[in-house]
């Protein structure tokens, strides 16, 4: 007995919808890395695909700041200020750039922008360079300026200004 060959009408079996999914690289250096108190978001497959690429560290330097009453990294959009920041690159599809984007608040609280990222080695040597999405605070109050600048976040950091997760983004006061 042989078999018959359906018509695919157009559909895509997932396998194949998954390989011409439109993903997206994306620099995470703060809550949603790995071990950071917002990294649920990124393995939670019911958000979509994030595929953890490897370590990087911005090309430009950014001021990294903590503050609020919740105590959130901030990377403040004024390039040639603060540091190299060291972070995490993922790929990731449509639906979880949508859901970074709504934890973010972009474009209302922070704005994603495309910037070069040094991809690192685990021996922080330098191997290639990519232009990723990150998240920037560009709508800041000037006093974050005067903030101790970071190159890196931990939120159990020897800053001592442990991330605190009920904050309200949509509220421009709570910076």
């Amino acid at each position: 007995m042989g078999y018959r060959r359906l018509p695919v009408n157009g559909l895509l079996s997932s396998a194949m919808a998954q390989s011409t999914c439109k993903m997206f690289t994306m620099f995470v250096y703060g809550t949603l890395q790995k071990g950071q108190p917002n990294h649920a978001v990124m393995s939670d497959t019911k958000n979509g695909v994030a595929k953890y690429k490897g370590r990087g560290l911005t090309a430009k330097k950014y001021p990294l700041v903590i503050a609020s009453d919740f105590n959130i990294p901030f990377l403040l959009f004024k390039e040639g200020h603060g540091k190299n920041i060291q972070g995490e690159i993922y790929e990731v599809d449509e639906q979880m750039l949508a859901t970074l984007d709504e934890l973010e608040g972009h474009p209302i609280f922070y704005e994603r922008d495309l910037t070069p990222i040094d991809v690192t080695q685990s021996d922080n040597q330098l191997s290639a360079q990519t232009d990723c999405w990150c998240y920037f605070l560009k709508k800041y109050k000037p006093k974050m300026l005067d903030l101790p600048y970071l190159d890196r976040y931990d939120s159990q950091g020897d800053h001592g200004l442990k991330y605190v997760e009920s904050e309200d983004l949509s509220d421009p006061e709570c910076i």
